[in-house]
């Protein structure tokens, strides 16, 4: 058994899940606003359960709820919110989002998703990591779909996507009528391409905040913007 690992105020066991703790799920856990103090909370395609717990600690929500369609990370995740210091909040559901949206009728105030990713017609030989990596198993139209029926009138959506997807991504949320409120392009360093898009989506439309993160200076010497962004989190930050 591989061992847990370890953040400041939790630890998350990963050897039962396809997709390892990175860097996108530390990003997104850490990046997404939660200034409009949200009393429940969704995070759609759970995984290990690092994004909830990760929003436990930063948030007073009373409701923290996750669904993940695959049963070991079901199982995991699980596990990993009754060992947190925030067991009491944190609940997991095994359920695909289409069936979620079917049989809940409650809404979020924030909603977290770190979507699979690769939409290229490239699979490995393994069922369960390209279900977590892959868009097949939950396309942008379905999550978007879902989005719009389980947020909050006044709620935030917040979403990690290869910056390549950016724009195809914007467009369907506007077609949701979900206005994007933040944006923040990521590059592993100052020479290097955007790689990722941090962005975040309401009903209500205005003027969206847009930065630049750049993760490292040179190997293993990490910006202090993201030392900002991930000191709460990393034990060694």
């Amino acid at each position: 058994m591989s061992k847990p690992f370890k953040f400041k105020q939790f630890s998350v066991n990963q050897d039962k899940c396809a997709m390892k703790i990175g860097t996108d799920g530390v990003l997104l856990g850490s990046w997404s606003p939660i200034n409009h103090q949200p009393f429940s909370i969704l995070d759609i395609g759970s995984g290990t359960g690092i994004i909830s717990l990760m929003l436990a600690q930063r948030s007073t929500a009373q409701i923290i709820e996750a669904i993940e369609i695959d049963g070991d990370a079901y199982e995991q995740c699980s596990e990993n919110f009754e060992n947190s210091p925030w067991n009491d909040r944190l609940f997991c559901y095994h359920a695909s989002l289409l069936e979620f949206v079917e049989e809940v009728d409650e809404e979020y105030d924030s909603i977290i998703c770190n979507p699979p990713f690769y939409s290229e017609n490239y699979k490995s030989n393994n069922k369960a990591r390209d279900i977590a990596r892959f868009n097949d198993a939950m396309p942008f139209e379905h999550l978007v779909y879902g989005i719009s029926k389980l947020l909050s009138p006044d709620g935030i959506f917040s979403t990690i996507i290869t910056y390549k997807e950016e724009k195809k991504f914007i467009d369907f949320a506007n077609q949701a009528n979900l206005k994007l409120i933040k944006l923040t392009r990521v590059k592993g360093t100052e020479n290097s391409e955007i790689k990722r898009s941090l962005m975040s989506f309401s009903f209500h439309s205005h003027e969206p905040e847009i930065s630049n993160l750049i993760i490292e200076n040179s190997r293993h010497n990490y910006t202090e913007d993201y030392i900002e962004l991930t000191k709460d989190f990393y034990l060694k930050m």
